[in-house]
């Protein structure tokens, strides 16, 4: 029997090496060697990267691929689809830093491979007092064990997610994707299994994407109840029995050379705060770019809050309405990864928190 490689798809972003490391050194105890690691440094920090890049080296297993997309938001369906368009065939499994591989994983998963078939494995998790390098394997079974509902560790037919056209790429930040994409394999007619047989995987605790959100502008991009918005788009995507996603393009990655130009784009449009411009340029501008690269600066309007500002209030006089710019964050970024997520684009919260930027290219 031909046994089929098994590539493993590891997304990342900031995250600490030391959990990396120990999610490595149990892929380097395989049974099994027939796998190889795809990793995906979707826009980290360059000295987080470089630390990366020199830790994936030490293993000759990984392929490490860096991401100029620091300056947008996560997004773990592009980082995924931007591997998986590259496979002629097999199986990939999406993995996750945070999982630490039970030594004959990769042996068993390998013996479940079936045409048409994807498998999504259980996961214990640990807590937050746990010292992962105390853990020995026969210990797994032990912890709080994900259910059927957690679809995140998955093993997929690479014929099938081409077929689907990958993960869909609206799903920003941390949100639905992986549901979403099992949702579409079952519509589409093809089989998904869940198994429970014995605990192969244990989770690293960490705190919540949920438990980081703020109201506060952030340099590390947010939208205020995106999880929200990410949870009804899937309930719709559910409803209707969607199947293939993507229809523009999917996997693209922001280029290198893109990344450059936009970033020596010197500003070209400078708005204040106040209701109105935002709106014209959301709703009127920016739909109608075309062969030009944009560069916007929003900063807060010295208008508001004067005393020129609070008299007129007092004596009833007609004043603009301005947004904060959290709201114009939440606002903007909304309208980018719903709308233009598929044109070269950076975004930017000033380290004074007192301006965004936002550049694409159209």
């Amino acid at each position: 029997m031909k046994v089929n490689l098994l590539n493993l798809i590891y997304p990342y972003r900031n995250r600490d090496l030391q959990r990396l490391k120990n999610s490595f050194e149990s892929l380097a105890r395989q049974t099994s060697k027939e796998f190889k690691v795809f990793f995906i440094d979707y826009g980290s920090d360059p000295k987080t990267a470089e630390k990366v890049k020199k830790l994936c080296a030490a293993y000759s297993f990984i392929s490490y691929q860096y991401c100029f997309t620091q300056f947008q938001p996560w997004n773990k369906s592009r980082a995924l689809n931007s591997v998986i368009k590259t496979l002629e065939s097999g199986f990939c499994f999406v993995a996750d830093v945070d999982i630490i591989f039970h030594s004959t994983f990769v042996e068993k998963a390998i013996s479940l491979q079936e045409t048409d078939k994807s498998l999504y494995f259980q996961v214990g998790f640990t807590s937050e007092k746990d010292k992962i390098r105390d853990i020995s394997e026969n210990r797994f079974h032990q912890y709080r064990k994900s259910t059927a509902e957690a679809t995140g560790l998955t093993m997929f037919p690479v014929e099938v997610l081409k077929k689907l056209r990958g993960f869909d790429e609206f799903y920003h930040f941390w949100g639905a994707e992986d549901t979403d994409m099992h949702a579409r394999i079952k519509n589409a007619g093809f089989q998904l299994e869940y198994f429970d047989k014995e605990v192969l995987l244990l989770h690293q605790w960490h705190k919540s994407y949920r438990a980081s959100e703020t109201q506060k502008l952030s340099r590390r991009l947010q939208v205020q109840g995106i999880v929200q918005i990410n949870h009804q788009y899937l309930k719709l995507a559910i409803q209707q029995k969607k199947t293939i996603i993507n229809q523009n393009s999917w996997g693209n990655i922001l280029s290198k050379a893109d990344f450059l130009q936009l970033e020596a784009q010197p500003v070209n449009l400078k708005l204040t705060n106040e209701k109105a411009k935002i709106q014209a340029f959301l709703y009127g501008e920016l739909p109608g770019l075309e062969n030009q690269i944009l560069k916007l600066r929003i900063e807060k309007s010295t208008f508001e809050g004067s005393g020129k500002f609070r008299l007129k209030k007092i004596f009833g006089k007609k004043v603009p309405e301005y947004y904060s710019l959290k709201e114009i964050n939440d606002l903007l970024l909304l309208q980018v990864i719903s709308f233009y997520r598929d044109k070269p684009y950076i975004y930017k919260i000033g380290a004074d928190f007192k301006s965004i930027e936002f550049a694409i290219k159209c």
